[in-house]
């Protein structure tokens, strides 16, 4: 049975990020800036993903084929934003998604990571399901009148408890 998995993001994945954000209809579910992006530009973004300190990058592995890029990105006050892609259309709508996010879940256990949110476009429906299945509440709508390509998200939080570590058994 195939199974999904994460990795850790390197510099040899340039090639699926080059792929993913010239791809009109996932940039238009995501950032929605649809201009065009240079090689330049996607190696000095996946560069600083590799060497990141304090962000956790991982690729969506299913049935040994990379599908997707996950992450967790350090912020403010101690919370984390997860963000997170599936590349690769013919693997949309099938549950990877929910089963990525629940396996970078389990990894932010273990870092004891506790607060996670996420942003995700108001009429992604697909996505904001996905993201309900594992846990994340809606919370608020968030306005960017300044972003003419995202001027509004709905932002969802992870409830806590779901990642507290478990209190260790005594023997």
């Amino acid at each position: 049975m195939p199974k999904l998995s994460l990795r850790k993001t390197t510099n040899f994945d340039k090639k699926y990020f080059a792929k993913w954000w010239r791809d009109e209809d996932l940039i238009k579910l995501t950032s929605g800036v649809l201009e065009p992006i240079s090689e330049k530009e996607i190696e000095k973004y996946l560069s600083a993903m590799v060497k990141s300190r304090t962000d956790y990058h991982f690729m969506i592995v299913f049935d040994k084929k990379v599908i997707g890029h996950i992450a967790l990105a350090k912020r403010r006050s101690g919370w984390y934003e997860t963000q997170i892609v599936i590349g690769e259309k013919a693997y949309w709508g099938k549950g990877h998604g929910a089963k990525a996010v629940q396996s970078l879940l389990k990894k932010a256990k273990r870092l004891s990571i506790s607060k996670i949110y996420l942003e995700v476009r108001p009429d992604n429906l697909r996505a904001i399901r996905a993201y309900e299945k594992c846990g994340f509440k809606k919370i608020k709508t968030m306005y960017y009148p300044k972003n003419k390509y995202l001027p509004k998200t709905l932002r969802m939080e992870l409830k806590s408890e779901l990642l507290t570590p478990s209190p260790k058994v005594l023997e």
